[in-house]
């Protein structure tokens, strides 16, 4: 039986499953979707495959529960982002943090997900997580007396994913003027079209 390295049971668990998220993230970076199993993971943390299967019950549902750890803390940071300042300076900080996010292994994690067949609950759920990052925006422009709130915020979602993909384009290249360029266009678009719809 392995040693219990912490006060209780569950926080042993706890720990253990914490380090095992770490280890994902680890393989996913390092080796891509195809990697990322639960024996490679196991391996990152000295423990038997066996060991990790009563965390995780597949490769598929690694990846769920690292973007049920993921996407809380970007939704947080856009929430942050959008407290103070103007309307535009808040939707101007909005995209900023939407478009930081490329250079997160979280992204990787989401371009990993997007080509995985997951079961239709967990396509349900990222779904309903990847609305709480939009939610940020569409309190905005409601607050701001926009009528079609949420169309108007997936409108400008749908805009900084073409930044994203842009970015994530030119970041092997090094090209940080080109990086540059895309951010400051994608946000002027972003302010232009969200605020002039209203």
């Amino acid at each position: 039986m392995p040693r219990i390295s912490a006060a209780t049971v569950a926080d042993h668990r706890a720990s253990q499953h914490a380090a095992l998220l770490a280890a994902a993230m680890e393989v996913l970076a390092a080796e891509g979707p195809a990697g990322l199993t639960p024996a490679a993971v196991g391996a990152r943390v000295g423990l038997a495959r066996s060991s990790v299967y009563r965390y995780f019950s597949s490769t598929a549902d690694i990846l769920a529960q690292l973007v049920e750890d993921a996407i809380p803390r970007w939704a947080d940071r856009l929430v942050t982002a959008t407290r103070d300042g103007g309307l535009e300076e808040r939707v101007r900080a909005f995209g900023a943090v939407s478009l930081a996010f490329v250079t997160s292994p979280d992204h990787a994690l989401l371009r990993a997900v997007a080509a995985v067949d997951l079961p239709a609950e967990c396509r349900h759920r990222l779904d309903q997580l990847h609305e709480t990052m939009i939610e940020p925006l569409r309190g905005l422009l409601a607050e701001a007396g926009e009528p079609h709130p949420d169309l108007v915020a997936h409108l400008g979602w749908s805009i900084l994913g073409e930044g994203r993909r842009r970015l994530a384009a030119c970041a092997g290249s090094g090209d940080g003027a080109e990086a540059e360029v895309i951010t400051a266009t994608t946000l002027d678009v972003l302010c232009r079209a969200v605020l002039s719809a209203r």
